[in-house]
């Protein structure tokens, strides 16, 4: 009998390719706070200035995540 892919695995596969961009998300938050504490620690009397910078490149980066994980949530369980 041949292989032939059913709905509910492409569903499983197209939730985890939505999924990848959580990976990336990861990354760029290291990026984010590495740099953010870094530029803290060069210059601590910005910090306050930098406070606003920093969580809302948090803030983006993470919504970015939350659709991803959104994204493939729908596909799974939506269809």
């Amino acid at each position: 009998r041949a292989n032939i892919m059913t709905d509910e695995g492409i569903r499983y596969i197209a939730a985890a390719l939505a999924a990848v961009p959580l990976f990336g998300v990861a990354l760029a938050l290291g990026r984010v706070f590495g740099d953010w504490l870094s530029a803290i620690g060069r210059n601590p009397g910005a910090a306050d200035k930098m406070q606003g910078v920093g969580l809302l490149a948090f803030a983006l980066t993470e919504a970015v995540g939350l659709l991803a994980i959104i994204v493939a949530f729908l596909i799974l369980f939506a269809a």
